[in-house]
């Protein structure tokens, strides 16, 4: 079978909730302490899947972590009964729902050995995040395990790696080679810079990609809250649709992308007519920008784009013209919205042989339907700040998750 590209949604896990752990990321401290839905959330995660699945596009799942995290706070000689509130809360975080975050992957047209190459992030900037990677890594052991692929463990600390939040490629087709992006941050104003340029460097050179950009993000788009790259800019086979300032020297990174990728189009907005401010509120960059088996190419963008007139404006006008982008497809993701999270978060893009994936990990919509019942009837309904210490609570987490495990097949 050809290569086509798949999407890896993470489930949104039974732990969801909105304790403002993420610095720099605007929506996710604004809606510190608010009362979160997890089971919502994961079925919006969902519906959005489904939607995805009729448009004709492959489809994968990337399963949530154990919460709290027991093996991390053992490594810290607690556990979640004693553990101080603010270890607890980082030990409950549902943010492996956010796919984009779990590696960076170099499909195999692009690599010296001609296999696909995915890279666990380490995640070390954010410590609730940090102690995700050995789960990730577990996951993606298993999901691509095959002979077709290579799975590295995450570049060591103190070298920041966010995954593929801060990587894109640019191709004639998926299954041509491409060009692999790397975006790095230097400054970011009052909020760090979460891809360090030594990380991303490291994963390209075990990938052995071919052909390399590195290009840094602008530190105005930082400290406006674009804490990754995809908040400012997305790309799609020959397509780069991005913010006027997501990058601190666009000009050189265009002219070296029109010199490299034949037929290089790019979609730039201008920050007189979308500022980041309403760019970042909207999530208008964090979309799934995708081929369609039809032809063209769609934007799949959060409702919350809808909201912010500028951007719902200009998104018209666009559309109307004769630009690459022909199809505007709003989804519902606004408990992960409010947590700092857009479509494009909720998966990680792989570009292989569906055939070549463990098939428990590929979703069709009866395995939809078996997921969505799971999370119906074990998520649970919401989630309070004042919960987070509730050892009930915590078995629930448990409980939801081996029913999900066992409804896939997978040992938790």
């Amino acid at each position: 079978m050809p290569l086509v590209e798949v999407n890896f949604d993470g489930i949104v896990g039974p732990s969801h909730n909105y304790a403002g752990l993420s610095f720099g990321n605007l929506a996710a401290t604004g809606n510190a302490g608010k009362t979160a839905h997890p089971r919502a959330a994961a079925l919006q995660g969902v519906a959005k899947m489904r939607h995805n699945l009729a448009l004709g596009l492959p489809q994968g799942i990337l399963l949530p972590h154990p919460r709290p995290d027991a093996r991390w706070l053992a490594s810290l000689a607690t556990d979640a009964a004693h553990a101080e509130p603010h270890l607890l809360a980082q030990s409950l975080s549902a943010s492996a729902m956010w796919a984009a975050n779990a590696a960076t992957v170099s499909p195999a047209p692009d690599t010296l050995d001609g296999k696909c190459h995915l890279s666990a992030a380490n995640l070390v900037t954010m410590l609730h995040r940090s102690h995700e990677w050995p789960e990730t890594l577990r996951q993606l052991r298993l999901a691509f395990g095959g002979s077709d692929f290579v799975v590295h463990a995450p570049v060591p600390a103190p070298f920041s790696d966010e995954g593929a939040a801060n990587h894109m490629r640019l191709c004639e087709r998926h299954d041509a080679p491409g060009v692999g992006v790397f975006v790095y941050g230097e400054r970011g104003g009052p909020f760090p810079a979460r891809q360090h340029i030594e990380a991303s460097k490291a994963v390209a050179r075990a990938h052995g990609v071919r052909d390399t950009v590195f290009a840094q993000q602008s530190e105005e788009a930082i400290a406006a809250g674009a804490f990754h790259n995809d908040v400012v800019a997305v790309a799609n086979e020959t397509v780069l649709f991005a913010h006027e300032q997501a990058f601190a020297d666009k000009q050189r990174l265009f002219d070296t992308l029109a010199a490299k990728v034949s037929g290089f189009q790019l979609v730039e907005v201008p920050a007189a007519e979308i500022s980041l401010a309403d760019a970042i509120k909207s999530y208008l960059f964090n979309a799934q920008l995708v081929t369609l088996p039809t032809g063209g190419m769609a934007l799949i963008l959060p409702t919350d784009a809808q909201d912010v007139p500028a951007v719902w404006n200009w998104l018209q006008t666009m559309i109307a013209g004769n630009g690459p982008i022909r199809q505007l497809l709003p989804v519902d993701v606004r408990e992960s919205m409010a947590n700092g999270g857009g479509p494009a978060c909720l998966r990680l893009r792989v570009v292989c042989d569906p055939g070549t994936i463990d098939p428990r990990f590929m979703v069709d919509a009866a395995k939809l339907d078996a997921i969505a019942a799971v999370i119906s009837a074990e998520w649970p309904e919401a989630i309070e700040a004042a919960q987070l210490n509730d050892l009930a609570l915590h078995a629930q987490l448990t409980k939801a998750r081996e029913s999900l495990f066992e409804t896939l097949n997978l040992t938790v």
